[in-house]
């Protein structure tokens, strides 16, 4: 985890802290207006905190006289709650609320680093490496059906009545993304919109607060070599954020040079998001048998057993999409 990252985080939960004490504060000024009562308790409590100072320091009958006063204090913010729900406020419309209960938003907890501290400081990560990314998120808006409409497939299906359940699948799946959620593989011919819908997923999960990496296997690959074998300084541990992150992409899986480290990597991260209820999601232009092929079979059962298939039919819509453009462009001519 690079130390900017950290910094960054930290200052993120510094700017939390100081909004939820501006909140309690404004929410303070607020109801002393409308329950002028609560002054008063306020002002008790306060004489309290300075009366358990003086008995400390008096050293006589401290225990007795610390429990009476800890009981006035209860009864005091028991009284402030009533009044406020009698006012129709929440009883804890006077307390600070921070974002994370286990730290107090300043990122640390019981000698350490929070785990929202860490969780805050991977998104960051997750983001810088994003922008390395090639690829382009996508929105499920421009993903057009009528490059479907009219075809069939190998069997005789209707490709556009297929590729609508799949948009469909998708569009719920982005809705409803939690960390629980299955894994993908999205396999068909090259340009039937598998990049396009596994993006548009992206794209809805990462405005929904979720961690996300996306970017080519190759892509992924290639920089993992080369942090591993020394070739690249970096801070960042690619590996370890893919096995962290709420949501893989890997796109265009079979693409990559076929070697023993990248077939071991392949599997490292199949498995050990499997084990840890991680969903992924691959798209490939291989088939079952162009994967049970190419992939070692602790691999190709991981994937056939555990991720929901989605199978891409239809034509090139790339293809389909540039003789559009070309019949539009001699139209203007003409």
């Amino acid at each position: 985890m690079k130390e900017q990252h950290l910094k960054e985080a930290l200052s993120i939960l510094s700017a939390r802290r100081n909004d939820a004490r501006t909140t309690q504060e404004q929410h303070l000024q607020e109801v002393e207006q409308t329950i002028p009562e609560i002054i008063e308790i306020n002002r008790q409590l306060f004489h309290t905190s300075q009366e358990l100072m003086q008995i400390i320091r008096s050293g006589k009958n401290v225990e007795e006289r610390t429990k009476r006063l800890a009981l006035q204090n209860q009864q005091g913010q028991a009284m402030i709650r009533q009044l406020l729900v009698m006012h129709g406020y929440p009883e804890t419309y006077l307390d600070i609320i921070y974002q994370c209960p286990y730290c107090n938003d300043t990122g640390y907890a019981n000698g350490t680093y929070c785990s929202c501290l860490l969780t805050l400081a991977g998104n960051l990560a997750a983001k810088e490496l994003n922008q390395t990314a090639q690829i382009q998120l996508c929105r499920f808006e421009t993903f057009s059906l009528e490059y479907y409409r009219g075809q069939k497939t190998e069997k005789g299906s209707d490709c556009y009545q297929a590729m609508q359940k799949i948009l469909h699948y998708c569009q719920d799946y982005a809705q409803h993304f939690n960390k629980k959620s299955p894994s993908i593989l999205m396999f068909g011919k090259t340009g039937r919109g598998k990049t396009h819908l596994s993006l548009s997923i992206a794209s809805v999960v990462l405005e929904h607060g979720y961690s996300v990496l996306y970017d080519s296997v190759i892509n992924f690959l290639r920089r993992i070599e080369q942090e591993h074998f020394g070739r690249e300084k970096s801070d960042t541990d690619t590996m370890e954020l893919l096995l962290t992150c709420d949501l893989l992409i890997l796109d265009d899986l079979g693409t990559e040079f076929d070697s023993p480290f990248y077939q071991s990597t392949i599997y490292n991260l199949i498995n050990t998001r499997m084990n840890r209820s991680l969903p992924t999601i691959i798209s490939t232009n291989l088939d079952y048998n162009g994967i049970s092929h190419r992939y070692e079979e602790r691999i190709t059962s991981r994937i056939f057993a555990t991720y929901s298939n989605l199978y891409f039919v239809g034509q090139d819509v790339r293809i389909l999409k540039a003789q559009n453009a070309r019949k539009q462009e001699a139209g203007k001519r003409f």
